[in-house]
């Protein structure tokens, strides 16, 4: 595979190197001990809903953890229990949504807590790394889920299969009105993305992670296509989308994405910190800075939380090169 990127890029990441060092934020940890916390989400009485990637789903409550569900995974280097998201409607439907591996695929499902998932969506390409995984509705109601290429580079470039996509579905498994190609895919030509959110104005940010060079923040829009395998980072090809920002690989590999106080929050996992991007009015972004560089190791997912706090996971249990602090895996809340 022949990996283009063009100049803009370094411009870039000479931006990013310039990052300081972690801010002096207020933070209480909500839960400790945990087996890698992967998704998290909330239920309408601001508990916390968070998956542990072997299979466990618990329940946060002020510092009170409870399990309160189950989904039987596969767990590979990047697979198992991934992402949860609440039902819109759960006062009435009482839903959750989940992304879990299974020993054939990678899947979409819904259950309420204590039953047993039903698939939704099946077939998403399954491997040991590269898997993608969050789910999240989005602010039009609809359910949206990254994939990996699973490795398979072509994948990514194909608008007819699963696999390097961010999907977009109604509640019940079915492609949303007004995708861009009739199907479940929303937007393409992506690698690993482990993160998105959206700003007030409904605009859609995503990470992505990279292979050697450079990991990315991307604005996703329908239909667009983001160039993985021909490009890792920016290129000059204007069929390719180009990323808002890059990182060398070394001080990323971004995972969640929540949007905080008028900025885009990026946990990283090789880069052991949260990176924080400033959100300008017109969607533009500005220079990035890192907060809690090396203070809890790898972090894995970021959501503003209706408590008013950002709430993080750790993940240095994964078995991915992190150390292992006292009472890891946590989940904590800060306020930026």
């Amino acid at each position: 595979m022949k990996v283009r990127w063009c100049w803009a890029a370094v411009t870039v990441t000479a931006l990013v190197l310039t990052a300081a060092q972690p801010a002096g934020a207020a933070v209480a940890t909500a839960a400790k001990k945990l087996d890698v916390p992967w998704g998290l989400s909330f239920l309408p009485d601001k508990s916390a809903l968070v998956t542990e990637r072997s299979g466990r789903i618990l329940s946060i409550k002020g510092t009170t953890v409870t399990q309160v569900g189950k989904v039987a995974v596969e767990p590979g280097s990047e697979s198992g229990l991934l992402g949860i998201a609440v039902s819109p409607n759960y006062n009435t439907d009482k839903y959750v949504y989940v992304y879990h591996s299974t020993d054939e695929d990678n899947r979409i499902s819904r259950m309420k807590l204590g039953g047993t998932p039903e698939p939704l969506v099946t077939g998403i390409p399954l491997a040991s790394v590269q898997v993608g995984g969050r789910l999240a509705f989005g602010p039009d109601g609809f359910l949206y889920a990254s994939t990996g290429d699973a490795t398979n580079g072509d994948d990514a470039q194909d608008t007819k299969t699963l696999g390097g996509k961010i999907l977009r579905m109604t509640k019940d498994g079915k492609p949303a009105p007004g995708n861009p190609f009739g199907n479940l895919v929303y937007s393409y030509g992506h690698r690993n993305v482990q993160g998105f959110a959206w700003d007030g104005q409904k605009r859609m940010y995503a990470s992505e992670l990279g292979q050697q060079d450079l990991d990315e923040l991307n604005r996703i829009e329908s239909g667009k296509n983001y160039g993985w395998p021909e490009c890792e980072g920016p290129c000059s090809n204007p069929k390719y989308t180009k990323p808002l920002l890059t990182w060398p690989t070394d001080q990323a590999s971004p995972s969640g994405v929540a949007i905080y106080k008028n900025s885009i929050y990026v946990a990283a996992l090789r880069g052991e910190r949260m990176w924080k991007v400033p959100l300008n009015a017109n969607g533009s972004v500005g220079k990035p800075t890192a907060v809690f560089k090396g203070t809890y190791g790898r972090l894995r997912t970021a959501v503003a939380g209706p408590d008013g706090k950002l709430w993080i996971t750790t993940t240095n249990r994964d078995g991915n090169g992190g150390t292992v602090r006292k009472d890891d895996d946590k989940v904590f809340r800060t306020d930026g």
